[in-house]
């Protein structure tokens, strides 16, 4: 089947089967590899993208229970000023160690600042919870998040 998807503001079409994971639509059908496939059981986070601006798991979210959806995917967090700042914090503070996880990462970091521009540490871990760092870059991505906030590490 045909659907018309709205991802990163542009509107593009993939000939799916509606149960595909939208994770494999926007790597393999669309060409957005910027998403990441960690566990396929929405454990890790690696695949967060935003739908109507909430985090979701896209290895586990299928293509027909979004389709009508505004899509944003790691290509266009930039587009977004929260996504520009959680960004350009990531690159001062050297966040990345193997960089696998990030893009989930960045994704869970712009829909925390978008929903609260001030959170506490508490909120930054309940919101983070669901993305697992190998590397164990906790620290920095915590450090960044409040950088992007405007606070102080």
């Amino acid at each position: 089947m045909a659907y018309q998807l709205n991802i990163n503001g542009a509107a593009l079409s993939a000939e799916v089967e509606g149960d595909t994971p939208l994770l494999w639509v926007l790597r393999d059908t669309l060409g957005l590899v910027g998403t990441k496939f960690g566990c396929g059981a929405a454990l890790c986070g690696a695949c967060t993208v935003h739908v109507d601006g909430a985090p979701i798991r896209a290895c586990v979210t299928p293509v027909e229970a979004v389709a009508d959806m505004a899509i944003t995917t790691i290509e266009g967090a930039g587009a977004l000023e929260v996504g520009r700042r959680v960004q350009q914090a990531w690159a001062e503070l050297d966040v990345a160690q193997c960089g696998y996880c990030q893009p989930g990462q960045i994704m869970s970091a712009t829909a925390l600042l978008s929903q609260n521009p001030s959170p506490s540490d508490d909120d930054i871990d309940a919101a983070m919870a669901g993305n697992i760092c190998r590397c164990a870059t906790y620290v920095r991505i915590r450090a960044a998040i409040k950088r992007a906030a405007g606070q102080e590490a």
